[in-house]
């Protein structure tokens, strides 16, 4: 059954925009045929985080009506499809967001996962992708405000007819936060589906422009992403392994014994 997540929170800075890519390409490495969309045209990111910023053909377009949603949809890692957005101020005023049903109708004939990354806040630009969505995600950080802000997109979720499967607590530490997972449950009145430890090779990853699933497939954060995915595609989570990198000494150890 296919299925449209909406990625959402209430500040910027929680990592949800990571949390939508991570996700994507997880799914689509467990064989499922997924797309994200970047739903955030004003402040558009995901592009970026996948060296798509120069694409020829972006959400803008088509939501402007310049151009087909088979134009705008590029291969990512693993095969997933990503939909981004333009970077420029006038491609977004030219964009009807109202067109989005209309993307979202398209892309559905064409896999088995749609995730768009919905903009900050509780603008009109942001309600509808909680409205059009199945299902909506929130994105949180350990911290009051961003649970607050939370709180008021699950509401606002609400109010338009849409529904929150549950949050996803990010960039957590091993130090003792002053909110955990069980009042954060309790306030938010949703489920916390899992948490994503504080991870430095979320960074690293970013800088080669590749999710931190495919560049670190076994650290830490890549492990909640692969674990969230397993749950969404309701296939068995397995553990990721990295890959071994040759250092000098192998290459010449292997060098001396093959002769």
């Amino acid at each position: 059954m296919i299925r449209a997540y909406t990625i959402a929170s209430g500040k910027g800075g929680t990592g949800k925009t990571t949390v939508t890519v991570n996700l994507g390409t997880a799914l689509a490495h467990y064989s499922r045929e997924t797309c994200i969309i970047d739903a955030d045209t004003g402040m558009a990111n995901l592009g970026l985080m996948l060296g798509l910023e120069n694409a020829p053909v972006t959400l803008h377009e088509v939501l402007a009506g310049k151009a087909a949603v088979k134009d705008a949809i590029y291969e990512g890692p693993r095969g997933l499809k990503v939909v981004p957005s333009g970077i420029s101020l006038q491609g977004f005023q030219n964009a009807e967001p109202q067109r989005l049903k209309d993307v979202m109708r398209d892309l559905i004939s064409r896999c088995d996962f749609l995730l768009l990354d919905s903009p900050v806040g509780i603008g009109s630009d942001a309600v509808i992708p909680l409205a059009v969505a199945d299902e909506v995600i929130l994105v949180v950080n350990p911290e009051i405000s961003s649970l607050v802000d939370a709180l008021k997109i699950r509401i606002l979720t609400e109010m338009v007819g849409g529904a929150v499967l549950g949050a996803v607590l990010n960039r957590t530490t091993m130090e003792d936060t002053e909110l955990n997972r069980k009042k954060i449950e309790k306030v938010l009145g949703v489920p916390v589906i899992d948490v994503i430890p504080e991870d430095p090779n979320v960074r690293r990853a970013s800088t080669f422009k590749v999710p931190v699933v495919v560049k670190y497939p076994a650290s830490g954060a890549s492990r909640a992403f692969w674990r969230i995915a397993a749950m969404l595609a309701g296939v068995r989570y397995e553990e990721q392994v990295e890959e071994k990198r040759e250092g000098f000494i192998e290459r010449l150890a292997r060098a001396l014994f093959r002769r």
